[in-house]
This record gives C-alpha cells, structure tokens and sequence, in this order.
C-alpha cells in the first residue's frame, strides 16, 4: 500500500463549547482528488486549515509524508508545500493583480523584479489570464478573482522548488459563481492536475453537485463533525446511505436536520 501524502489521525477541534470535528480520519494520497462535502457548518473549512497547518487540533495527529507534524505549519519546518485557495479568493484589495500574485516572492526571494515579474506572467496565463497584471481585484469579476487566487496559489521559486505547493486545498472553489464560470473553475482545476502538472494532489470542499462530479473521485462526507461516509464519485449517486441521499437531493426530508 503507498504511504499517505498527508494523514490524520483522531483529529478533534473545538471553539469555545462547540464541537466542530469530533475524532476524524482522513488520508489524502499522491495524486488523488479528494472532495470533502457535507451540510454547512460541519467542519470542512475547519479541516482545510488543520491540514494546511493554519489551525492547530486539539486532538489527533497529523502526519505528513509519514512524519508527525507539531503546531503550526511555521513551527513544523516541513518539506511538503501546501497551498490553499480561500471562498472569497482572499486578495489584497490595494495590490495589482501581478503584485497579488507575486507577493510571496516579492516579500521573501532574493528574484530580482523583472523575474519575478515573468513568473507572475506564466502562471496568469497558465489560469488563462493573461495581460491582466495591472489591474486590481476590484476590475475583476467573481470568476477572474478565484483564477487570481489559483494563480498565487501555484507561484513557486524557481531558485527553490522545495517552497512550491505540492498540494492545492480549494475551499468552495465555486461558491457564489454562475453556472459557466463555475464550468471555467472546474475544468482549471483538473488541468492544473493532468495538463500542467501542478499540484497533482489536491482536496476541495465543495456544496455543489457539477463541482463534485467534475473534480473529486474521491469523497468524504462530513456531519456533525465525524466522517459519515467515503466513497467514490460514482457510488455517491447509488448509496443507499440515508444521510447522502438526503444531501445529494436536497431535501427537507431525512436525518440531517435542517437550520432554522
């Protein structure tokens, strides 16, 4: 059996009385596409952030290519790259879209600036943006942000290769989109995986059933902070499991109970 890229083991994170994730299992391997779905409020975002070392557990461990990971990923002086792409892009309202995108390399390589200015280039085209860097988020539409966002996602030192992100975690890569810039998303995601070769590893938390279908072929279902049920894509739509049933069809109707 090939040992997990990434592992956790028993994790559990709570804030203040409320119990987000609840004894979780979860492993991710090299070149997988892993989906992490489930009802609002369970504990997916919540497990993005455990795994890119941004929130520490409570509970459980975390390995990392077979090492055990402590803290934060600022204290745990891993190898392994770990990229996220945020819900809401995350980019810096007052920076161009190149200076968005570059801002790791401008802030901690030695590259000079028309290099790292190429870079920038490469990968806005890569996202199929290209000739945009001098334009800022706000000149941007919902889809071209999210594509920014991946586009600083995979920036990498060319002088170390060792800082760029082997694994992409997207968090609701879709949300808020129309259905065709959804489309433009999720076929970015699949060929940053096989075409360009990037981040051929990746987890995404998604709600929506084009993004599920599209992009993951494995899938965890997550409520009330436990690991409900896993499969593939495929068995997601014959499971006879009544929690996913109930989600995939959106019904009031069914365990999961309904808010407000």
């Amino acid at each position: 059996m090939t040992e997990p890229l990434i592992e956790l083991k028993s994790i559990s994170k709570s804030f203040g009385s409320h119990k987000v994730l609840d004894n979780v299992d979860l492993t991710i391997y090299r070149e997988e596409a892993l989906g992490i779905i489930g009802p609002s409020g369970t504990g997916k975002s919540t497990i993005l952030r455990v795994i890119a070392g941004l929130l520490a557990p409570d509970e459980g461990e975390i390995y990392i290519q077979g090492v055990r990971r402590e803290g934060l990923i600022e204290d745990s002086g891993q190898s392994l790259g770990i990229g996220m792409v945020f819900q809401q892009a995350a980019l810096f309202d007052s920076l161009t879209v190149e200076e968005n995108v570059g801002f790791l390399l401008y802030q901690n390589s030695k590259l000079p600036r028309s290099r790292i200015r190429d870079l920038v280039k490469e990968k806005l085209e890569m996202v199929g943006l290209p000739g945009i860097g001098d334009l800022y988020p706000a000149e941007l539409s919902g889809g071209m942000r999210k594509r920014v966002s991946f586009a600083r996602a995979i920036m990498s030192n060319p002088d170390n290769p060792k800082e760029g992100a082997e694994v992409l975690l997207y968090d609701e890569p879709t949300a808020g989109l129309d259905p065709i810039a959804s489309t433009v998303i999720e076929d970015l995601i699949r060929c940053l995986q096989s075409t360009h070769a990037v981040c051929s590893t990746y987890a995404v938390v998604t709600h929506q059933d084009s993004t599920i279908r599209r992009t993951t072929d494995k899938l965890i279902f997550l409520y009330e902070g436990k690991v409900q049920w896993q499969g593939t894509v495929d068995e997601i739509y014959t499971t006879e499991n009544p929690s996913i049933k109930q989600f995939i069809s959106g019904s009031v109707q069914g365990p999961i109970q309904v808010l407000g």
